[in-house]
Parts: structure tokens; C-alpha cells; sequence
């Protein structure tokens, strides 16, 4: 081969491999947990973003929830210390606090941590991004700190199927689960999927029983249910005056349970979110800030 070839093969060569270096997809760096104790987790570009002030509410304030918020308070301070815990799946009525607790309990379990500890990180991952669980568990995987991956309102329809890259992230494949991460998620749904889908399978398969029982055990990834049902009206009343004090916000109590049982009433719900929904209207009616 005469030197004008081999130059020219040499240059070809080169042209492939820079060809190659720009459409592969870029090395994946580290993610750095310092920047912040809560994170969004970005699927498209595969980074955290940190969140500088979290929407949370004290724990104090969330009223007629007081055993799972002692559960899950215990399973998450058990996690925070480097002790055996369970993935969760906070299911139920909706309005009722869910995704209030599991930030609320997070900030709460920092604040229980002994000094020098590594603080606990939350991780949201949104619905529509659970596919790339697996990476970001991946990503999790060989950082000195601890963190909950957190995904709200988490459901399944239709032909939806990426509840499998769920069940796979959570306790299967060969690596599993890594130790320094649970999952919780929110729910209405106790089973996470569609009726529809349960029925259509039972419907359409070979064998019916197999392939409810598969999409059915998905919840069974999580160690922990637990569940939040509509509450009282004296439960309702509770939250608005906890509220109310925290707040000091200046209302007659006649006056108070009056306009707080009709503002239920007009929305055809008692729930968490209809109470901190009438304290909003409230403290704009009497021109109070509702700072925590």
C-alpha cells in the first residue's frame, strides 16, 4: 500500500471515529447530593436539579393522619440511620396529605438526625419518567448519602407498561434495589393500576389468573400500605383549627366552623386540601400571610 493510501485511510479512519464520539450519548457524571437536600430528577437530560425551598407544610399541622405519619416517620428515621426499611406506598382518598406527609416527614427526620450525619435526600421523579428509574437508581447507586426517590400520583392505564421498569428497580433484576435508596409513591389506587386493566386481562389471557396476579404484584414491591381515607367532620374541623392557631389568624370560633362546614359542603368534600384551601381564602379575607 503506497503512503497516499495509508494517509488516506488514516484520515477516513479518524473521520469515523469522530463521527462516533459525537453521537454517542455523553458519559453520565456523578450526581452531586451536596447542592441540596431535595432534587427533581430531570429523565431528557439525565441530571437532579435541586430545589432550593421545598412546598411542605410542618408536621405538626397535619391533622387526622397520626398513625401512618408515626409509620412512616419510623420508617424513614430507620432508613435515615443506615437501618433495614421498606419501600412505601401511601394509597387512598385523595386530599388527604399524601405527598404533605412523605415531605413533611423528610424535613422532620433531618432534623432528628444526629450531628455529623449525612442529611437524608428526597429524589421526585415525575409519572411520566419512571421508565428511567432504573438509571436513576444506577446513578444512586455509589453515593455516601441516603435518599428516597419519591414519585406523586402514581398510576397506570391502558396498554401502559412501564410498571414494569418499577418492579425491576425496586427488587428485581441482577443488581436490585441499591441499599442506600427506597421508592415511595403516592396513589387513589391501592393496586396503582386501572380496574380496566386488571379486567381486560382476566378477559383476554391464556390464563387469566397468571396475568392478574402479574400486574397485581406490583404493590407487593412495597413493604409498607399504607392508607388515607376521608375523614370526619370532626377530623375536618381539627385541621382548620390547628391552622387557624399556627397561623393566629383572628376569627370568632361560631364563625369559624360555620364558614369552614360550608366551604366543605360546597365542594362536596372534607379533606386536607379543602381545609388548607378555606385558610387560604381566610387569612386573603383578613389580609394575613400565611408564613409557616
Amino acid at each position: 500500500m503506497t503512503d497516499l493510501a495509508s494517509d488516506q485511510t488514516l484520515d477516513a479512519l479518524l473521520r469515523i471515529a469522530a463521527a462516533l464520539e459525537r453521537i454517542a450519548p455523553p458519559a453520565r457524571s456523578k450526581p452531586d447530593l451536596t447542592a441540596a437536600d431535595a432534587f427533581v430528577w430531570q429523565a431528557t437530560t439525565q441530571e437532579l436539579v435541586p430545589v432550593a425551598r421545598v412546598n411542605r407544610v410542618a408536621i405538626g399541622l397535619l391533622r387526622g393522619v397520626d398513625h401512618v405519619r408515626d409509620t412512616l416517620a419510623e420508617n424513614t428515621e430507620r432508613f435515615a440511620r443506615g437501618l433495614p426499611a421498606n419501600n412505601v406506598l401511601l394509597w387512598g382518598a385523595r386530599g388527604m396529605g399524601k405527598s404533605s406527609l412523605v415531605k413533611a416527614v423528610h424535613a422532620d427526620t433531618n432534623t432528628r438526625l444526629a450531628a455529623g450525619a449525612l442529611p437524608l435526600k428526597l429524589i421526585e421523579i415525575h409519572r411520566e419518567d419512571i421508565e428511567s428509574l432504573p438509571t436513576l437508581m444506577g446513578l444512586l447507586r455509589s453515593d455516601s448519602h441516603r435518599a428516597i426517590v419519591f414519585c406523586d400520583d402514581l398510576s397506570f392505564d391502558g396498554q401502559d407498561t412501564s410498571y414494569k421498569s418499577l418492579k425491576a428497580a425496586l427488587d428485581g433484576g441482577v443488581e436490585g434495589r441499591p441499599d442506600n435508596v427506597l421508592f415511595y409513591a403516592t396513589s387513589n389506587r391501592r393496586h396503582l393500576l386501572a380496574r380496566e386493566m386488571v379486567e381486560n386481562e382476566r378477559s383476554t389471557s391464556i390464563n387469566p389468573g397468571e396475568a392478574v396476579e402479574e400486574k397485581v404484584s406490583l404493590s407487593d414491591r412495597f413493604g409498607l400500605w399504607l392508607g388515607f381515607h376521608k375523614c370526619s367532620q370532626d377530623e375536618y374541623l381539627a385541621m382548620i383549627d390547628g391552622y387557624v392557631t399556627h397561623f393566629g389568624l383572628a376569627i370568632a370560633p361560631e364563625q369559624l366552623r360555620r364558614e369552614a362546614l360550608e366551604w366543605a359542603t360546597t365542594r362536596g368534600s372534607r379533606s386536607g386540601r379543602t381545609a388548607w384551601q378555606y385558610i387560604q381564602d381566610l387569612a386573603g379575607r383578613l389580609e394575613t400571610r400565611l408564613d409557616a
